[in-house]
């Protein structure tokens, strides 16, 4: 299989370590690609129409995208510990990569208004906007995060890039004042597959 990624990429991060945690890493190829909303990546375009990462071409040649679809299909290649579970929690599992998703999206949105935007452009109130949405989601997270236990499933690894991600591109961010999430973040930052597709 080939991954198309970037290492600074969240999203992209997720199905990484979604890789290492299940154990199939070495049956897949991760290629770094740049990407850029306003110059299209040619290579990634001839196999991703939406030229956006991540993209996964799957063993028979087909490629899907959409960090949430390889996820779920990375989890049907192996025999371990599922990420998304099948039982009665999935649901739940499921709700929280949404959420998960979701602050993301917003905190991505933010990074292209402040670096991608010609600044006679940008729009302070629609960052507050978003930067309103990942704090909310944020205290979403902390709300919940005590009941985490040991379960490292696809919300938990959504929750580590949403950190991650936030100490990567705004370490302003103050999301450890929330101290139930910083606490959780510590039983974690050091796994393995975390610290190995932490961007640079």
């Amino acid at each position: 299989m080939r991954l198309w990624q970037n290492p600074a990429s969240p999203f992209a991060r997720k199905v990484r370590i979604v890789a290492r945690e299940t154990g199939l890493l070495p049956r897949i190829e991760e290629i770094a690609v740049m990407v850029s909303p306003v110059s299209p990546n040619a290579d990634l375009a001839a196999h991703n129409p939406l030229v956006k990462i991540p993209a996964l071409q799957m063993d028979d040649g087909k490629v899907i995208y959409d960090s949430t679809v390889i996820c779920e299909y990375l989890d049907t290649l192996h025999t371990g510990v599922q990420v998304i579970p099948s039982d009665a929690t999935r649901w739940e599992a499921l709700r929280l990569q949404a959420l998960c998703n979701g602050i993301l999206e917003a905190a991505v949105l933010c990074r292209y208004e402040g670096f991608v935007r010609p600044e006679a452009y940008r729009w302070d109130g629609w960052v507050k906007g978003q930067f309103a949405k990942i704090r909310n989601g944020l205290d979403a997270l902390a709300s919940e995060a005590p009941a985490w236990g040991a379960r490292f499933g696809i919300g938990q690894i959504g929750a580590a890039c949403v950190l991650g991600y936030l100490d990567y591109r705004f370490a302003n961010e103050n999301w450890r004042s929330r101290a139930a999430l910083a606490s959780w973040y510590e039983t974690v930052k050091d796994r393995a597959s975390v610290v190995a597709t932490m961007p640079a």
